[in-house]
């Protein structure tokens, strides 16, 4: 499992030889992919992260905080969420906003808020799943969100990352129709 930003992408070290190179000639040529030598080898588990901060698993060694912070180029934080050591399953995040965890507190939603420097909300997706990630992946312009998830989980996400202020591209658009078609 991964974790990237627009910046760069960390790949465990169980990625073989080809899938690297695969991954490099698929890539632009200006981000930054590296692969881990983490004992904690899901790093989309273990870290969460936007363009400008990373959420990271507190049990994580120096040295992945410090690849962490060299190829994304972010802020790291040793952090947990509702008490939960694998911040990158049970959170997501862009830089418009975020979805944690439902059982974070209001003081905890407010600190992570004030260290990301963006709005949060305690919610659940995919019919109540608090595993957050397992439901939705998302950046700035677009999310995509598990079948199961409900009307009022997807108008939640759309609020609080902001994606109905944005105006959609022609790739969104010619995007979301396909996806529709595709599920019809």
């Amino acid at each position: 499992m991964s974790v990237g930003n627009k910046n760069g992408l960390l790949l465990p070290n169980s990625v073989t030889d080809q899938e690297l190179l695969h991954m490099r000639n698929s890539l632009p040529d200006d981000l930054i992919i590296q692969r881990v030598d983490e004992r904690l080898s899901a790093l989309g588990n273990c870290i969460a992260c936007n363009d400008y901060v990373a959420l990271i698993h507190p049990d994580l060694d120096e040295e992945t905080e410090e690849i962490v912070a060299d190829v994304l180029g972010v802020e790291v934080f040793r952090q947990t969420i509702a008490g939960n050591t694998l911040v990158g399953s049970y959170c997501c995040f862009t830089n418009q906003g975020g979805v944690v965890h439902p059982q974070t507190t209001i003081q905890d939603l407010d600190e992570l808020s004030s260290l990301l420097q963006v709005p949060l909300v305690a919610g659940t997706m995919n019919r109540g799943s608090d595993v957050i990630s397992a439901g939705l992946i998302a950046n700035d312009w677009a999310a995509f969100c598990g079948l199961d998830t409900t009307s009022t989980e997807l108008q939640v996400v759309e609020n609080i990352l902001k994606l109905k202020q944005l105006q959609p591209s022609s790739l969104v658009t010619n995007l979301r129709a396909s996806l529709v078609d595709a599920l019809v």
